[in-house]
């Protein structure tokens, strides 16, 4: 445990020195997250006052919604683009040869990203409730609590794109076809019931379904952990059984990677 931590902070420290040095990629980022939350914020005020699903104000409504989706795609993007970079630079086969178990090598190059991804999640849900005026009602409890799930959960989502990047050395079109399939069934911009029956129990099979409902309701409308009981219990359920499994994949993908001789495919 006192090594893996170690190995976390000397990465940890070798990103912020990078991101120190560019420091005009921050600034992009401030300018692309205004500029979203600028085209949800009038394209609220065009559709008006009268939608209100699941009898939320719109923008706030797509504020969390566009939100936790995005900190789940990009989460999972940041452990494929380890792989990938890993791959490209011919280090990955090096890599492999350390101490280090191949797994745990993954998870740490690329948590500091995940973390960043996760700094972006709450820059953008305070600005738009800062500049954007976006009415929330925050129980700061029950936001800490869906908050924690869906870390575990965007980490077992994380760990299984890096795993298709392995076995299939095309992460990034699954992930995209993944990323368009969860953007539609998980009630990101729409509420799922307005899915025909058969989509919407579908939408009801994706964990990121729960994760964005459970925010918005400890967000936007105050509830209480008691009261989002039956979501938080869906959330931990998906991350007891998606986490392992994850890890489990990983390891079982680089073995096959490591005895096919395909470890540097991409």
């Amino acid at each position: 445990m006192p090594s893996a931590l170690d190995k976390l902070l000397a990465i940890l420290r070798r990103d912020l020195l990078t991101s120190i040095r560019h420091r005009s990629g921050f600034v992009v980022t401030l300018v692309g997250v205004f500029t979203e939350l600028a085209a949800f914020y009038f394209l609220s005020h065009a559709i008006g006052s009268g939608f209100r699903p699941d009898g939320l104000e719109y923008f706030p409504f797509l504020l969390v919604g566009t939100g936790v989706y995005t900190f789940f795609v990009a989460s999972a993007q940041s452990f494929l683009s380890a792989v990938q970079e890993a791959q490209q630079t011919g280090t990955l086969e090096v890599l492999m040869t350390t101490s280090t178990a191949p797994a745990e090598l993954v998870v740490l190059s690329a948590i500091s990203a995940f973390a960043g991804k996760l700094v972006n999640l709450l820059i953008y849900l305070f600005a738009g409730v800062a500049v954007f005026r976006a009415s929330i009602h925050a129980n700061i409890l029950s936001c800490a609590a869906v908050l924690i799930l869906c870390l575990a959960i965007a980490l077992a989502l994380g760990i299984f794109a890096a795993t298709l990047q392995v076995a299939f050395q095309k992460g990034a079109t699954l992930l995209w076809m993944l990323g368009s399939g969860l953007w539609f069934l998980s009630g990101t911009l729409f509420p799922i019931q307005t899915l025909p029956r058969t989509l919407e129990l579908l939408a009801r099979a994706v964990p990121l379904t729960y994760a964005i409902d459970g925010m918005r309701g400890a967000l936007i409308e105050g509830r209480s952990i008691v009261s989002l009981a039956p979501t938080l219990a869906v959330l931990a359920g998906f991350g007891v059984v998606l986490l392992p499994l994850a890890l489990a994949g990983l390891s079982l993908s680089l073995r096959r990677a490591r005895q096919n001789g395909t470890l540097s495919f991409y």
